[in-house]
């Protein structure tokens, strides 16, 4: 018995939570770099309409990705509560706009549940799963799958550019 209770406890995840609308998202920690305010984003012509653009954070030269748009939700004017959840992808740092970050929290294994086949109009290819805490239903972003193989080498291409 105990030995199942320490595999799962292997399982649980700690995550970012943030809003996108009226949803609730998570990416695992360790995949998260910082969490910025929005500020001045440079443009970069002939780029997908969800990459905002670049910005230099700390001398790192990084894109931005809005992530309302990536995800076809309507956009909106950013406020005082959006932030850039830096993340690494690959072997690189990606900027995502959110409506708000703003909770750490821990997720035990046997909350999470493997993705539907479709969740308010996401592909469930950008799921990692959904977890089911008390009153809250978090969606867990794929983070590899958010931003696919091509367009990470387009943002690489973007980055070089810079």
């Amino acid at each position: 018995m105990a030995e199942m209770v320490e595999n799962e406890t292997m399982n649980d995840m700690k995550v970012i939570v943030f809003q996108l609308k009226n949803e609730e998202y998570g990416v695992a920690v360790e995949q998260v770099r910082s969490i910025e305010r929005v500020q001045h984003i440079t443009r970069v012509p002939r780029t997908p309409d969800f990459v905002k653009g670049v910005i230099n954070l700390r001398g790192v030269v990084t894109p931005i990705i809005d992530l309302r748009s990536r995800f076809n939700i309507e956009e909106v004017d950013y406020s005082d509560s959006s932030r850039v959840i830096i993340v690494s992808v690959g072997e690189m740092d990606v900027g995502l706009i959110v409506d708000n970050a703003n909770d750490v929290i821990d997720i035990p294994a046997n909350a999470i549940e493997p993705p539907p086949e479709v969740v308010g109009g996401l592909e469930a290819e950008y799921l990692r799963g959904v977890a089911k805490l008390e009153k809250r239903l978090l969606i867990l972003l794929n983070l590899d799958k958010v931003l696919n193989p091509e367009e990470i080498q387009d943002l690489k291409q973007i980055e070089a550019e810079v």
